[in-house]
């Protein structure tokens, strides 16, 4: 039987020349970076080429990377470090976000007494500018503003330019969860539109456990961990410096072919969406033209017969989700779906392409959805 991964949103296969990097560094170094004799400098040197390197792709210091098990841990971390401050009164957010973002900010927001704003969304996952720029002009005293880049079940893409244009005319600090869009896009983070963004390896075929915060030089972020002073007193814990390595060259390796894997995205996504239209009776889009390219949502009416349809799926070899793949692994009703107003009609089907995807496999995937 065929066997066809659609659900790179959740996680992506590894680079094989990552893979071959992390034995190399597994066979010959175990020094700590912390440690200052020759074995640990050689490991501290990994660090810092790693953070060198990404820092060069997003077009920043090195002093604006920081370090982390990855997203989760870097929102956690700028969340409860952001509202802790006595300046920032209110965070303003959209109720699609990832749900580590929404949990964390529901959390920490709780804890430090911070007013939460939701902003409304259209069918398609947009956020309204001009009720934006509204609240924010409203209050007095400094706002965080979190707003994903592009939608992770959706993928719904955010205008950057246009909400920091906002947020800088109302005296907002603005965070972006990029998580979907590091290695997709040439983010260039030296034009001072975000003051805090996040990025995870295995999203862009890296290994998992691993990933980093971009943190703006003006601005201060109290620690999440404490006990030791790595990462310049920004995340306490010996640095896992084989992912981290593996990460860098990961992401090197995706921003070297960008613009031809965006448009092979184009292509297969139009093709599949016109496929899907002329061959699948009933079927939904749920993501617009001017979604993430290789983010793809669809759905088939809901209906008793069909309630398992994720299983019948993989039964045939077909792997993809509902949503976010970050919760307990059981099917659960997506937050996203429902918030775009079609979780009582629909049963979404999230594909999610990477650089290995071919058309080969979407036929496919359609052959298969066609006979359940």
């Amino acid at each position: 039987m065929r066997k066809v991964y659609l659900d790179n949103a959740a996680t992506t296969m590894m680079e094989p020349s990552v893979i071959e990097l992390m034995h190399s560094l597994m066979a010959k170094n175990y020094g700590n970076p912390s440690s200052i004799y020759e074995l640990g400098r050689q490991s501290r040197v990994i660090v810092e080429k790693a953070r060198t390197v990404i820092a060069r792709l997003l077009n920043v210091l090195p002093a604006n990377i920081f370090f982390t098990s990855g997203g989760t841990e870097s929102i956690n971390t700028l969340i409860s470090g952001l509202l802790q401050r006595e300046d920032i009164k209110a965070i303003i957010t959209s109720p699609i976000e990832h749900t580590a973002m929404l949990k964390s900010i529901e959390y920490y927001a709780n804890i430090f007494n911070k007013e939460v704003i939701y902003l409304d969304i259209d069918r398609f996952g947009h956020i309204d500018l001009a009720q934006l720029n509204k609240i924010l002009s409203e209050k007095e005293e400094k706002s965080l503003v979190s707003l994903m880049h592009a939608n992770n079940e959706i993928g719904s893409l955010l205008p950057l330019k246009k909400v920091s244009e906002v947020c800088r005319n109302n005296n907002a600090l603005f965070l972006s969860d990029t998580v979907q869009t590091i290695g997709k896009f040439r983010n260039d983070f030296s034009t001072g539109i975000l003051d805090f963004a996040v990025g995870s390896a295995h999203k862009f075929h890296g290994p998992k456990g691993v990933g980093f915060m971009y943190i703006n030089n003006n601005e201060k972020v109290i620690p999440l961990m404490q006990g030791g002073s790595q990462e310049r007193n920004m995340r306490a814990g010996t640095e896992n410096f084989i992912a981290i390595a593996a990460m860098a060259k990961a992401m090197e390796i995706a921003y070297e072919n960008i613009d031809l894997q965006n448009n092979k995205y184009i292509k297969l996504k139009d093709y599949l969406v016109n496929k899907l239209k002329s061959e699948v009776a009933d079927i939904i889009i749920n993501s617009d033209k001017t979604s993430l390219p290789n983010i793809l949502n669809i759905g088939i009416p809901k209906k008793p017969d069909n309630e398992m349809y994720l299983i019948r799926l993989e039964m045939n070899g077909i792997f993809v989700s509902g949503g976010s793949a970050c919760g307990s692994g059981a099917v659960k009703e997506s937050h996203v779906i429902k918030a775009i107003g079609k979780a009582n009609t629909i049963r979404p089907i999230r594909l999610a392409m990477s650089k290995f995807t071919t058309q080969k496999d979407l036929d496919y995937f359609i052959e298969v959805l066609k006979k359940l």
